[in-house]
This record gives structure tokens, C-alpha cells and sequence, in this order.
């Protein structure tokens, strides 16, 4: 049994695991025809989540090292020779949750512009050296100017920035979470908080979702039976649900967390692209929360810096020390970067283009899906598309794999075997309107397809 692994001086994560794989074909590890195990397995094998694998099986395919059947499976290549030629590319990558690139902004020269300014001015030097692990104090101010515009309570000595917000994430979890101990999640949630959740041995519960959100009820049923250390919730245009949860539903969880002692672990990634203001949890329950937020989802994934608002400044500290333990700091360029974007308006300038771009986006999904189930924000860049009943949302995503078109399945994001038939798309990583277009309409054909088969079928 062929055993994944990942190449680790592989510059992106999935291009380990593609390296991995074309060099155990390359010494006959692997063998012509062999099947490969499903894409789930790889991830809890390698650790990694679902999206990372999904990304390297198209970029495998994309090299002629494997190919797809519908129904089967996937498989190492018949033709070696052909192995490490480059083929035309997937028609589209609607797994990753990445925000669009407005073609107003030049990132490429506004990142070098900074950079020189950062680098050429009094205190350039500084950027080059190590930082206190809780964040340089000029940053951790930039952070709370950013922030105060969205809750109240962000001052810049409850605030610790981190390398991104998966790093902030898996340093709560440390910080939080002894192994055993529960963590209470929506029954879809983030697949990075799984992989957190894991590493630090946590068990983590589920708690059932509707419209809004989660559901208080089924949160007080599982604090009355034994009451989790934590809660996790992404607020905010969920993923994957495209939820934003309403302010009343909020304060209800509120009460139920101040009730029973639970710390709040509040991702918020999407608040800064929404037109409508909903008060954080952070502003709701300050000492109960952890919040964190990220410039990933509203200005680029390029800039690996997030902030969290720790209860208190003694907390901030409490985590900082975790963070010297896993990461010791946050990249200086970056956050100098990030601070001086924040200062000159240039974060709020970027987040209003993507915002706008989103807008476009979503209503083009909406057109292509007209007549079919989906939630989405208008100011978010991914949806969730619900699928008819007696469809299997995993091998609805093999489908639209074979025909090109690469989406992730609830399972990816499921706490319960009893999960939703949907699956996500994301709206931001096509290079512009026409190519997502095409894609969107790839599988929307693919749907009409599957309802004509199914139907004759009956």
C-alpha cells in the first residue's frame, strides 16, 4: 500500500505532496494503473487540509502523472512517457478561498514600492531584526487603528499578531485546550480548525446549524451535559456556509457562554468586507473572547499577518509566549508592510476593490445559478451550493473534477456523518470575470446533465 508523503523544501505545501508523488512514480513506488487513495485519506495521512489536496491532484493531473475515472477513482497514468509533460491546466480552481485580485490594484509593484519604503526609511533597519513575539509596539497600534473601526475594544496591549491566522489558531487552541478537552464548532466548520483541533489532541464537538447560524439550543444541551473549554465560530460570512449570524442570535450564544464559563474563539476573516456592521463577539463578551482577524480575506494571502484581541493584556501575554514557542514572530517586512498599509488607507482602499469585485463575482453566480438552492453575502467570495435531494455531494465534486472544475464537498468541512448534500465554490480565484464564468457554467451543465441522467434512470 502506497504510503503519501510531501516533499518539505517544496516552496507551497501541495507542491510537496505533487513532488512526493512524481517521485515515488519516477522509482516505481507507484506503478501504471495503480489506484491512488482518496483525496481524504492523503489529508489525514499528510495532516494537511482537504483544499491542499485537491490542489495538488490538479496540479498531478495537469503534469500527466494521474488521471480520473467517474466512478472509479484516480489513477496513476497507463502512459509513463507522457508522465512530466505539461498538459492544458484544470478549466478552473474553485477550491481555494482566496479573495479576487482586483485588476485596479498592482500588487506586484504596490508590495515592491512598500517594501522599499520600509526597508529605506529612519527605522528600516529594525524590520530586519527579531520582534518581540507579541508584535513590535508601532504594529500592535497599526492593528488597533485597523480594528477600532469595526468594535471598541481594541487596544493595542490586548492586541499579539501572529504569522497568519492559522498559526493565531493553532496558538489559541495550545493556549486553550488541553488534550481531551472539548471544543465546541458548528457541525460544518473550518477544516483548519480540525487540523488545529488534532495537533493539540482536542475533541471537538458539534453543534447543529440553521439560517443564522448556530443554534443556542443545541449549545445549552451540550454545556448542560459537560460544558466545552471553548467555542469556535466564524460569525462573519461563514465558512463554508456564507452565513453572517445576527446580532440577537449572538447575544444569545453570549448568554449560554457567560453561563457555563466558556472562552469564545471568535475567526472573524470576512467582518472587514461587509457593508452592513453586526457588533463582534468581541464587543459582546470581552472577557470571555478571543478574536481574531486576518488581512488573507480582504486584502491578499501574500501578507501571512493576523491580529487577535486577547481578553486582557495579561492573555496577550499568555499567548505571545505560545507564539515564541511555535513561530517566535511574526515576518517583520510583512507586518511593517501591513502597518504601513494600514496608516496610508491602502488596506481600506484594496478591501473596498475586492469588495466590489465580490459583488460582481456573486452576481454572475447568481444569474448562472438561478433556479438552484445556494447561499451567499454579495460582499463575500465564496457560496454554498446546496444540491437536490438524493444527490452525493462527494461525487457531485468527482464529477465536476473529470469535467475540469475543482470544488470542495461538506464532507471536507463536516463534524458528523449526517452532513449537508452541498458543496463550496470560491468565487475569487479565477483570474477575471470571463474564465469564472466559464467555470460556473461548466457546472452548472454538469448538474442539468446529472438531473437529465437521474431522471431517465426513474
Amino acid at each position: 500500500m502506497w504510503k503519501p508523503r510531501t516533499i518539505a523544501e517544496a516552496p507551497l505545501k501541495y507542491l510537496g505532496i505533487v513532488e512526493g508523488l512524481e517521485e515515488d512514480i519516477r522509482r516505481g513506488i507507484l506503478l501504471p494503473g495503480e489506484r491512488l487513495p482518496a483525496q481524504r485519506a492523503i489529508a489525514e495521512v499528510l495532516e494537511v487540509d482537504l483544499t491542499t489536496v485537491t490542489r495538488a491532484f490538479n496540479e498531478a493531473r495537469r503534469r500527466g502523472l494521474i488521471a480520473a475515472q467517474v466512478g472509479r477513482g484516480t489513477f496513476v497514468r497507463e502512459d509513463p512517457d507522457h508522465a512530466g509533460t505539461t498538459l492544458p491546466p484544470p478549466l478552473l480552481d474553485l477550491s481555494m478561498n482566496i479573495p479576487p485580485q482586483p485588476l485596479s490594484i498592482d500588487f506586484r509593484k504596490l508590495l515592491s514600492q512598500t517594501m522599499n519604503a520600509v526597508l529605506s526609511g529612519p527605522r528600516g533597519g529594525l524590520s530586519l531584526h527579531y520582534q518581540d513575539s507579541a508584535g513590535a509596539p508601532a504594529d500592535r497600534q497599526a492593528a488597533a487603528q485597523w480594528l477600532s473601526s469595526r468594535m471598541s475594544g481594541a487596544e493595542a496591549d490586548r492586541i499579539t499578531i501572529a504569522a497568519g491566522a492559522q498559526s493565531a489558531l493553532f496558538a489559541l487552541c495550545k493556549l486553550l485546550l488541553s488534550p481531551g478537552d472539548s471544543l465546541a464548532a458548528g457541525a460544518l466548520t473550518y477544516p483548519g480548525l480540525l487540523a488545529a483541533g488534532a495537533q493539540c489532541g482536542a475533541v471537538i464537538e458539534p453543534i447543529s446549524m440553521d439560517r443564522d447560524g448556530l443554534m443556542p439550543d443545541d449549545l445549552d444541551r451540550l454545556c448542560r451535559r459537560s460544558p466545552p473549554k471553548a467555542l469556535y465560530v466564524v460569525p462573519t460570512i461563514d465558512n463554508p456556509t456564507a452565513v453572517t449570524m445576527p446580532e440577537t442570535r449572538r447575544q444569545q450564544i453570549v448568554q449560554i457562554a457567560r453561563r457555563y464559563g466558556v472562552q469564545i474563539i471568535e475567526d472573524d476573516p470576512y467582518a472587514p468586507l461587509k457593508t452592513d456592521h453586526v457588533t463582534a463577539f468581541a464587543d459582546l463578551a470581552p472577557e470571555l473572547t478571543w478574536h481574531l482577524a486576518t488581512l488573507s480575506k480582504c486584502v491578499t494571502p501574500a501578507l501571512r499577518v493576523a491580529y487577535v484581541i486577547a481578553p486582557n493584556a495579561a492573555d496577550t501575554m499568555r499567548l505571545a509566549s505560545v507564539l515564541r514557542a511555535t513561530i517566535l514572530m511574526a515576518p517583520p517586512v510583512l507586518t511593517a508592510v501591513a502597518s504601513r498599509w494600514i496608516r496610508d488607507g491602502v488596506v481600506g482602499d484594496i478591501t473596498q476593490a475586492i469588495r466590489t469585485e465580490n459583488r460582481i463575482r456573486q452576481g454572475l453566480a447568481a444569474q448562472v445559478f438561478s433556479g438552484h438552492r445556494f447561499t451567499a453575502d454579495p460582499d463575500g467570495h465564496h457560496l454554498w451550493l446546496s444540491l437536490p435531494d438524493g444527490w452525493q455531494a462527494g461525487d457531485f465534486a468527482k464529477h465536476a473534477e473529470a469535467a475540469g472544475v475543482s470544488i470542495v464537498p461538506a464532507s471536507a468541512f463536516a463534524l458528523t456523518s449526517s452532513s449537508a448534500q452541498a458543496v463550496r465554490l470560491s468565487l475569487g480565484i479565477a483570474p477575471d470575470k470571463a474564465v469564472l464564468e466559464e467555470g460556473l457554467l461548466q457546472l452548472a451543465g454538469l448538474m442539468e446533465q446529472i438531473a437529465v441522467m437521474k431522471r431517465t434512470i426513474v
